[in-house]
């Protein structure tokens, strides 16, 4: 039998919920997929205290998990970074067909550092990790995941991205109206940016990621400001005057009295090869039947 192609998934979360969508189109392989994303959904509910469950972590887990076939999902155990730092439940691999060929899921609580380090030739990751990690900084801003590729220096990985899944939320520039009529500035973008001096509230670990998201043209003569830990984002926004923060409906933000702008970057899910072990062609047929069909986020070929 043909030894399967490995590739590298989160544990747990949206990103591995999108992953699971494309191979449940991929390989027919919804029932399985629903089942982890059910399994993983229960567990975080009882992590958090939401759902109660007489039986303890491994009497749950040995229900769930099945090592002897490869083809249902098997998970695992990890300390939670929570007070108390409980065991969680998450996802640790299975076994698909996906077009004829062999695939198997890993987890990876860093997929893309995985990739980086050579233990996989495929896997799925946040694009956000690759900004804040290898995309070069330069003055003119990154707009879109066809881009990234370009801003990768091939001496600090050879990993690059091929397409998007399309699970699409963005980083948002959010300010308050005071703010804006401080600036004078027309519309709420990166020309506002351009004008604005002073600070902006971001996540913490997103620092490098703006500053790519907005070149550093624009970010010359702002200041990087966080929240105070634990502290909504959208508050501390609020107060500072201008932030950017990830949205999906936005209502949040407005509900602390922001507006919101122009969305500056997708935060996607994303393919991701590496080009030194993404030989074979197990591996090119997993490539091709996993990647997007060509979309505004499609990686161009390299």
């Amino acid at each position: 039998m043909t030894a399967p192609v490995r590739v590298a998934v989160p544990r747990k979360g949206r990103p591995l919920e999108a992953v699971l969508d494309r191979f449940a189109a991929r390989a027919d392989a919804t029932a399985v997929a629903d089942d982890v994303v059910s399994t993983l959904r229960y567990e975080k509910a009882v992590a958090k205290g939401e759902q109660s469950d007489d039986r303890g972590v491994y009497d749950r887990l040995a229900a769930y998990s099945e090592p002897s076939n490869s083809h249902r999902p098997d998970f695992t155990l990890l300390r939670d970074a929570r007070a108390g730092k409980p065991r969680r439940i998450v996802f640790d691999s299975l076994t698909l067909d996906v077009d004829g060929t062999p695939v198997q899921l890993v987890g990876r609580e860093e997929p893309f550092r995985a990739l980086r380090t050579h233990e996989f030739a495929l896997g799925f990751d946040s694009a956000d990790l690759v900004l804040e990690e290898v995309v070069e900084l330069r003055p003119e801003p990154l707009t879109s995941i066809a881009d990234v590729n370009d801003r990768i220096d091939p001496v600090d990985t050879d990993v690059r991205v091929v397409s998007g899944l399309g699970d699409t939320v963005y980083h948002t520039l959010l300010a308050t109206p005071s703010v804006q009529r401080d600036v004078a500035a027309p519309e709420l973008d990166r020309e506002f940016l351009a004008a604005y001096e002073g600070e902006i509230c971001i996540s913490p670990r997103y620092e490098r990621l703006v500053e790519a998201v907005l070149g550093t043209d624009a970010t010359d003569g702002v200041s990087f400001v966080y929240p105070d830990g634990g502290r909504e984002e959208e508050a501390a926004i609020a107060d500072t005057g201008v932030g950017v923060y990830l949205t999906v409906t936005g209502s949040t933000a407005r509900d602390h009295g922001l507006d919101l702008g122009e969305r500056l970057f997708p935060s996607e899910t994303v393919l991701m090869e590496n080009q030194c072990e993404a030989d074979g062609e197990d591996v090119a047929a997993a490539k091709r039947a996993l990647a997007t069909e060509p979309t505004e986020t499609a990686i161009p070929p390299q």
